[in-house]
């Protein structure tokens, strides 16, 4: 469910997209019936490509929230792994309110998962959507934010993530 497209839209883009060769389809005869997509080598490739994207809107485009405007944290989390580059490797639970994400960082690059898996993350960074929403836009706030586990990890991965050139060295609250 994303907002503002039909599943007729979504079903046409990501045909378009398995066509292209940027992702792989694989479906499951189960009820009700599941389809998961995956990322092609093609498509990993245009990874770095989304992440100065992401690097360009956050120092460029991000702006406060208008009133009534909704922000997707999740989208914007999608769109920051390949600025994770220099990050050491290690598993970042990324709590929003109530809903979490990991970005699973190693040799191979760092991968965004919103489902909980078996391995207890190295670090946490915690706040509410407004924190989130305040820490990665113009201003870099961070102070709302809630570090805990490898502190040191989780402070390279809001160097990376954060818009402000030295993130790591904002206050931020360490539980």
């Amino acid at each position: 469910m994303l907002p503002g497209i039909s599943t007729e839209q979504l079903r046409s883009r990501l045909n378009r997209m398995v066509a292209d060769g940027l992702l792989t389809r694989q479906r499951y005869r189960e009820v009700p019936p599941r389809v998961d997509y995956e990322l092609t080598e093609r498509a990993r490739a245009l990874v770095p490509v989304i992440a100065e994207l992401a690097r360009w809107g956050y120092r460029w485009a991000w702006g406060h929230p208008r009133p009534n405007e909704s922000i997707d944290i999740g989208a914007v989390f999608r769109a920051t792994p390949g600025l994770l580059v220099d990050a050491p490797s290690g598993l970042v639970q990324l709590v929003v309110d109530e809903r979490s994400y990991w970005f699973a960082i190693g040799a191979d690059g760092t991968t965004l998962r919103e489902q909980p898996g078996d391995e207890e993350p190295d670090a946490t960074i915690s706040g509410t959507e407004a924190d989130w929403i305040a820490a990665l836009g113009p201003s870099g706030a961070l102070d709302a934010l809630t570090l805990s586990g490898d502190v040191t990890l989780a402070e390279r991965v809001l160097a990376a993530i954060a818009p402000s050139e030295d993130a790591s060295a904002a206050e931020v609250n360490v539980a």
